[in-house]
Order: C-alpha cells, then structure tokens, then sequence
C-alpha cells in the first residue's frame, strides 16, 4: 500500500469519526467505529464465501431467498468461518435500504441490532463461542449519545455506514493488508487522543517491530507466541508479521479491549482455530496454565498493584516461587516478568517492555533480579529506549531479552535512548534506528557508547544493578576551554556596554529625565 493511498484511507476513516465526535469522548466512539469496521469484515468474508458455493448455481447471496439453500450455507460458514449471517443481515444489504435502494422503509437501527445479536448468538456453543461471544456488547446502539431519538440514531448509523461502504477494504486479496492498516491507524489515533487509559491497548509500532524481530530471530515456523497482557494485540500480529505462528495466544484484563483484540486477531485473516484470547487478570486467574510458548511478547502496565503477599494462593504460585521473593504489591513488573518465565518454553525467546526502575530497585525486586540472573541465567540482554516513545507516559522504557537456554554467559547492553526522531506528541523510532538496535542485538558486537557485553561477574560487582550507564560509558568530553579567549570576549562586551550606558545617559539628559542607573 503506498504512502498515498494510505492518506487517502486515514481521511475517509477520520471523516467518519468526525462524526460522532462531540457525541461522545475518543474512548467511546472507538468502540463504534471498529465494531462497524468489524461488521462490515464478516459480512463481506460470509457474501465471498457463500457466493463461492454458489457459483454453479450462479446465484448471488445477498439476493438469495431459498430457506433449504440458506440453512445449508450456515451450517458450513459456522463450521469454516466461526460465525453466520442472513443475506437481509449482511452490510451491503443494509446499506442498500437504508439508502432507499429497497423500498421506501430507510430505517436500519433495529436490522442492525439484530444482526450484531445473531452473530453472537450463532457462535454460541460452537469451537468459535470464545472469539465471537460478546464481541460487539461495547457497540451500544440504544445510547442517547447517538441521538435523541431512534430516528436521529437511524439517520447518523446510515451515514457512518454510507462513508464506511465506500472503502474497498480488498479483502479478496489474499495480501491486502488494507483492513489491518485501517485498523492499527484507528487504534492508534485513539490511544493518543486518549492518552495513559488509551495507551493500556497499543504499543507503537516501531517498538513492537524490535520485540518481533527478536523473539523470531532465524525462525521460519514458531508454534506459539504468548502475550500475557495483549491489549488490542498488535504485539500477537506483529509476530506473525515475521515468521509462520501456529497459534496465538493472549489474556487481557480490561473487557472492551479483549473485545478489540479477538476482532483485531480475525480482521488480520488469521482463522478463530489458530487464536486463543481471553479475558482476565493474568497474574491472579492465568488461563494458559500449561502453556508452554516458544515465543512472548509483552508491554505490561508500568508498575501496576497487585495482591501478591496478600494472597496465600499467591505466595505458593510455581509462577514466583523460584525467585525467593513475590513482587511488591504497589509494583507488579516482576510479577509479570516471572510468570512469562514459567510459561517461557526452554527453547523460547521473550522480550518485554518495563519501566527502567526494574533495572535497579532494590528490597524484592533486587532479589528476584539476582535470581534470574545469578540461579538461572535467563536474562540475555537489556536494552534503554528514548523517552516519550510511549502513548500516555513521557518516561523512557527498556526492553529486557531472556532465554531459559542460553548459549552465552553474558548480558549484552545496549544504550539507545539517543536514537529517535522527534515527533508532534510523541517521539519515535525510524526505520534506521530499529535496525541498528537489531543488527547490535543479533551480533552481540561491541559499539563504543552504545553497547557492551557484561560478563556475570561484571554484574554481580555492581551488585545486580543493571542501570545502563554503569555499564555503556556514554559521557562526552567538553571541549576545551581557551581561558584567554573568554577574557578577551568579556572585555569586548564590557567596552560595549559602556558605550550603550552613555547614549542612554545622552537620551536622557536631552528628554529632561533621570538615567535609570
């Protein structure tokens, strides 16, 4: 997709959430906007694939009235597609009367209540029920905020869907990627209008290009990829993006952004048979317990509470255990960090975005730190990203790399919180400063004030510590001062001085005024 049709699509889809806002805030007219984008997905996806069963019969589904035939068409979209929808539920169809191209009754409202609640209703009970139950209940269409009658509602749902209808979202195309660039753009705009309560479901693409490439390193095929706290799961999809995925797996805590994932995962044509996402709190009901994944990803909330010594269950978790301490309740990264070890297979990779305290804080952290470097040598490198790279914090993050079976007993740290480009609200990383980190990353080389290879025993001399700057010397020399020079240039500016202090006394002295010194 080149740069020019990229700006033509994100013009068409902010024209629509123009729309709606003012209606409401940017947190509530996402959940419109996406969910229609999703609608209109699965209705053309169930038209293309209905229409290919047809095509002897040289039928068209959207005008197919045979209840025999329709019935027969369910029973194979439910069990290849995960979800079913009528050709009278279909968008196109929808479009077309409320447009006025089917009759004179243009009321769509209650057609497209239905519609939403059948795609629901038809998954239930089904291997699809987990990706498509409740995956529209944040579209509310009875919210006054819509209008103040359901003819209001009516009229502002067909011109959003009349806007919609005239994006081609390609998806014949086995390689359009058109869909998923609309929707990581809305994501996107939506987290930075949002800020910190946006940013809990999107990571910038530019540091989630740097986790994908690392965890897939000279792999063709991974089996599994794992996200722990998977927000919208643009770090699940990137990976895909660099090696085959068998399954994807992610839990999210916050409900209208597990919604957005699950459509995220099927918008990106990856099939509800290869994804497992569910809701919940991942360090106090984990729903992969015997996952075991060759690779994970995960931007966790900085520095979130939790329950940790307050809970018994807890404090007997295989999760933390090993590491002789539980996380503090007021900071739960580690908590994190050792529950994707656990789940970490002895052959995976893993990178993880965490706030720079983790590098240094002492008490519980400072143990399990130690831990997982001195007892298990798991941590492969450390790498400091540029501040203000992240939606609602300006504080700089790092990235932390770990491997259950390293080949290397060093830590590799790599200081690139002076590579970024400064942007209208955020900064963010170019196409050359991804690959440098990478390049640094994948040769373990030595780059003087960039990167250095520790050694544990460089480690453990500053007693676990692992601040950056202890380890890549980036200090810059002044230049040198010439003291004579300066004294000349004070004595130049002294002269000047004198000078003006006598044409204001002249000034004044003509105006009949007192000099001001």
């Amino acid at each position: 997709m080149s740069h020019e049709q990229l700006q033509i699509l994100e013009r068409q889809l902010w024209s629509i959430a123009n729309l709606l806002r003012g209606k409401m805030n940017a947190d509530e007219y996402k959940n419109y906007i996406l969910g229609f984008i999703f609608y209109k997905y699965l209705s053309q996806k169930q038209e293309l694939y209905a229409n290919e069963l047809l095509q002897e019969d040289e039928l068209k589904y959207i005008e197919l009235e045979d209840e025999e035939i329709i019935e027969d068409i369910k029973e194979e979209s439910l069990e290849n597609l995960g979800f079913f929808l009528r050709p009278n539920e279909l968008f196109g169809y929808l479009v077309k009367k409320g447009k006025g191209e089917l009759g004179k009754d243009t009321f769509i409202l209650e057609d497209l209540k239905k519609a939403l609640i059948a795609i629901e209703d038809r998954a239930y009970e089904r291997e699809s029920s987990e990706d498509f139950v409740g995956v529209f209940e944040d579209v509310d269409l009875s919210s006054p905020k819509l209008g103040k009658t359901p003819e209001a509602k009516n009229a502002l749902i067909v011109d959003i869907f009349s806007r919609l209808d005239e994006i081609d979202f390609d998806i014949k195309n086995p390689k359009s990627d058109i869909l998923g660039q609309a929707y990581e753009y809305l994501i996107g705009q939506f987290a930075a209008g949002a800020g910190k309560k946006g940013g809990e479901f999107y990571t910038p693409a530019q540091v989630s290009r740097i986790l994908a490439q690392i965890v897939t390193l000279g792999k063709e095929r991974i089996k599994e990829v794992y996200d722990p706290t998977c927000g919208s799961g643009s770090l699940l999809i990137r990976v895909g993006e660099y090696t085959k995925v068998a399954h994807y797996y992610g839990q999210e805590l916050n409900r209208t952004t597990y919604n957005l994932a699950r459509m995220n995962m099927i918008l990106h044509n990856i099939p509800y048979t290869q994804f497992s996402i569910r809701q919940g709190d991942t360090l106090e009901e984990d729903k992969f317990i015997d996952l075991k994944a060759e690779a994970i990803v995960a931007n966790p909330p900085f520095s979130a509470k939790w329950k940790g010594q307050e809970d018994s269950l807890l404090k007997q978790d295989e999760r933390f255990t090993p590491y002789g301490a539980l996380a503090p309740k007021n900071k739960a990264d580690y908590a994190f960090v050792t529950h994707m070890l656990h789940h970490l297979a002895d052959d995976g990779v893993m990178a993880v975005v965490l706030p720079h305290g983790v590098l240094f804080r002492g008490g519980a952290e400072g143990k399990i730190r130690r831990a997982i470097i001195e007892k298990f040598n798991y941590l492969d490198a450390v790498i400091g990203l540029a501040p203000n790279l992240f939606y609602g914090t300006s504080i700089p993050a790092c990235i932390l790399v770990f491997k259950k079976c390293k080949e290397e007993d060093n830590i590799l740290f790599i200081e690139a919180s002076k590579l970024y480009e400064k942007g209208k609200n955020q900064n963010y990383l170019k196409d050359e400063h991804i690959q440098k980190i990478l390049d640094t990353y994948k040769e373990r080389k030595e780059i003087e004030k960039f990167s250095h290879l520790a050694t544990i025993k460089e480690i453990k001399e500053n007693d676990f510590n692992l601040n950056i700057p202890r380890y890549v010397d980036t200090f810059e020399e002044e230049e040198p001062i010439d003291i004579d020079e300066v004294a000349k240039a004070i004595k130049e500016i002294e002269s000047q001085e004198k000078e003006v202090d006598a044409k204001i006394e002249s000034f004044c002295k003509e105006l009949g005024i007192a000099t001001p010194f």
